[in-house]
């Protein structure tokens, strides 16, 4: 079998019309197709209808489609009377409850209407492809067809091949995809696909180092949105989402994938939803909300300036350091050993201070630690180790923030905020290539588009190195023995080879 799906007459069905099925049916409309609504709700299919019609005149009241193309998009809207009028559909999309006995169970009244020929596909974010279709007397004809909410915003959509699947299906969603004016991106039928598969590194590594004392919420997210450059923190993105939502995905991921260490979930968010601070929709989640605005905590302020004498680590990181140091009116010694009454500066990858302390033999008293990976230009995150003394801190605090930048002060944790959750989000994806779930092109393009990142996980891993990052992985794995950072072959190989992390396999 095949389907052309940029034919001119191609009729779209579209069953379940709440957010996303009206996001879609919209751009299915604008994208030339004659699309058929149906909901088991009665009326629910007509107010899909006048909600995309209103949804298309705003769009043309704005310019970014003539009033011709609204029109003529408006006109190929049908509100069925039932799901008899799907019988002359050529491609079938569900956007239902995501329940998997509910979904075979419209997937099998939706085979005695239509045509042999007539592709099926689920709008699915968590369940199997490959279950949703083991219901159908044609499970080849089934595939996954995942759009992200606000569907008309996220350009980007999962093409996803149940085991039954025939080729034909994902070529036909891949057509149908650019006809629509979106990314299509390929995966196997795993767990959370891609995206939500590689969005496992953000929050849950975020909640693991709050979980640990390491710092708050808020600072957690000033470093990850100012250091490392996302747009919301994982906590902001976690009130966005809401916890009834986020925090069953967690459990269901790390439940399918047997308990993978990389996507144990947290306490934390388990705590919260039991107690109803699900975020912005509830008006209190990580944040106090008036509005859609957080009332979020100020930060800390600083001692004020220090130009006392520092004694840096001699590397690469610390060379970057010794240079803000002494830009910033300290007296940077060059000895091999510090003096006295110098504050020792260590720029580790991974590690901790207390390691890194011990490992370059200096007094843990007055040595602390600055995050060096991702440039000091803007936010400088320190560290102290348990026996850091409060002036030396100080000290610290007050020297890298000498000119106005600002500076989070952070308790004892290898690989510090933003090399931890970087280096996580960079491992998940190298993983996700590894298994052969997507190509490395299609990770990066499904992350940037889906999640919003500041990079593709393989692309930002390249960027800051990828034996940095292997580096930062391995620290972390050896001081915590938690399999969770251990590193993907993906990337250790690549790292040790020297090539980039978007290399596929020969």
């Amino acid at each position: 079998m095949s389907l052309d799906a940029n034919r001119s007459d191609l009729v779209f069905g579209m069953v379940g019309t709440g957010a996303m099925g009206r996001g879609i049916a919209q751009i299915a409309a604008t994208g030339g197709c004659t699309v058929i609504l149906v909901d088991s709700r009665a009326g629910a299919a007509a107010e899909a209808r006048d909600h995309v019609a209103k949804m298309l005149g705003k769009l043309a009241e704005k310019g970014k489609l003539t009033p011709e193309a609204a029109a003529a998009a408006i006109g190929r809207l049908k509100v069925a009377a039932g799901m008899a009028d799907l019988a002359s559909a050529h491609v079938v999309v569900e956007a239902i409850v995501e329940d998997i006995a509910v979904k075979q169970s419209l997937l099998r009244e939706l085979e005695a209407i239509v045509s042999d020929d007539c592709l099926i596909a689920s709008n699915t974010s968590s369940l199997s492809v490959t279950s949703i279709a083991a219901a159908c007397r044609l499970p080849g004809r089934v595939g996954g067809f995942h759009f992200f909410n606000p569907v008309p915003l996220m350009k980007v959509v999962e093409v996803i091949d149940g085991i039954m699947t025939e080729p034909w299906v994902g070529e036909a969603l891949t057509v149908l995809a650019r006809r629509m004016g979106y990314v299509p991106v390929k995966a196997k039928d795993t767990p959370g696909f891609i995206v939500n598969h590689a969005g496992r590194g953000y929050g849950t590594e975020a909640l693991k180092l709050v979980g640990e004392g390491v710092a708050d919420f808020a600072d957690t997210d000033r470093v990850l949105k100012d250091a490392a450059g996302f747009r919301m923190g994982p906590f902001e993105l976690l009130d966005l989402t809401a916890l009834d939502v986020s925090h069953p995905v967690m459990e269901s991921i790390y439940d399918q994938y047997y308990q993978e260490p990389r996507f144990r979930p947290s306490p934390i968010t388990r705590q919260r939803l039991t107690a109803g601070l699900l975020g912005r929709k509830t008006g209190r989640g990580f944040y106090v909300y008036e509005g859609d605005r957080a009332m979020a905590p100020p930060p800390k302020p600083g001692p004020g300036g220090w130009a006392g004498s520092v004694w840096v680590v001699p590397s690469e990181g610390g060379l970057a350091v010794a240079a803000l140091a002494t830009k910033l009116g300290a007296t940077v010694e060059t000895g091999d050993r510090p003096s006295a009454q110098a504050l020792c500066l260590v720029a580790p990858l991974g590690e901790d201070c207390t390691t890194a302390a011990l490992r370059h033999d200096l007094d843990p008293r007055r040595t602390v630690a600055v995050d060096p990976l991702f440039g000091l230009d803007g936010h400088r995150t320190v560290m102290t180790n348990p026996v850091t003394e409060a002036k030396w801190r100080d000290a610290a605090h007050g020297l890298l923030g000498a000119d106005g930048k600002p500076v989070t002060v952070i308790h004892d944790s290898p690989g510090f905020i933003a090399q931890r959750v970087v280096a996580a989000i960079i491992n998940v994806g190298c993983d996700i290539a590894q298994q052969r779930i997507a190509t490395p092109d299609d990770i990066d393009r499904a992350v940037t588009l889906g999640l919003g990142y500041p990079a593709g996980p393989l692309a930002w891993g390249d960027k800051l190195g990828g034996g940095k990052v292997l580096a930062v992985l391995q620290a972390m794995l050896e001081i915590t023995g938690d399999p969770r950072y251990r590193p993907s072959l993906w990337l250790k190989r690549r790292a040790m080879l020297g090539v980039s992390l978007l290399t596929p396999e020969g």
